[in-house]
């Protein structure tokens, strides 16, 4: 997976920007620059941004204009979205991917990267009333809502809740060593040793999240699921999974 993300980046040209503000751990981001330079990857810094004041830091944001592809690390995805959110780093972010540098996220930096999150929830096979809990991410596609972990930490009910409420949004939940890789055009491609569940809301004809009370079981009629493995490609606007 990170091998993809260093060669998209540039390769042994690539310059990487690391955001270890999800994690706690002091030496995440020293780990992970470590890890890019191992993989060939010429220059990697990590940002250390601890607070909001961080965020405008002059010399991060010119590391962050350097950059030709941004890693953020996992941890607390609501450390990671108060943190940033609204701060001239998360603008840069958005304005760079915009302009084709590539974002990356592992856990809680993944889930940051739509613009909904899920902040929050409980494990399960059924979804139910108030079983998950949202947020803003950072914005970079509205096209998916992604949960993480997902087989290993049986999550789907939750992402079924979360995408009851707004069925426009397509669910890819990603499991551990596996990656969604989304390109321009809304393309999700597989990498990885274990599986993407892609939730697709498009052809939902009931729903009854709306008078569902607490832990109550939701009625959805109408989804579509797909179990995708590496080399599985989903096109998110058209809703088809492509050969």
């Amino acid at each position: 997976v990170l091998e993809k993300f260093v060669q998209l980046s540039g390769g042994i040209n690539g310059y990487i920007a690391v955001i270890p503000t999800a994690s706690e751990l002091p030496d995440t981001g020293d780990n992970y620059v470590n890890l890019f330079k191992n993989l060939g990857v010429r220059d990697a810094y990590s940002l250390e941004i601890d607070n909001r004041a961080d965020a405008s830091r002059e010399d991060y944001l010119e590391h962050l204009h350097k950059a030709t592809g941004i890693f953020m690390t996992g941890g607390n995805q609501l450390l990671l979205s108060t943190t940033l959110g609204g701060t001239p780093v998360a603008q840069l972010i958005r304005r760079k991917n915009a302009a084709g540098t590539h974002v990356a996220g592992t856990s809680a930096g993944a889930a940051f990267i739509p613009e909904h999150m899920i902040a929050g929830g409980q494990p399960g096979l059924m979804p139910r009333g108030n079983m998950v809990v949202l947020a803003p991410g950072l914005g970079l596609t509205n096209k998916i809502l992604v949960d993480q972990h997902f087989s290993q930490r049986d999550r789907l009910g939750r992402l079924l809740t979360a995408l009851s409420y707004n069925p426009f949004i397509t669910g890819v939940g990603i499991d551990e060593d596996t990656a969604a890789f989304l390109s321009p055009d809304s393309i999700i491609e597989v990498v990885g040793s274990g599986m993407l569940t892609i939730i697709d809301m498009s052809h939902l004809s009931y729903s009854s999240v709306h008078k569902a009370g607490p832990n109550e079981p939701i009625s959805l009629a109408g989804i579509r699921m797909h179990t995708l493995i590496e080399g599985g490609r989903y096109d998110a606007i058209n809703h088809i999974v492509l050969p």
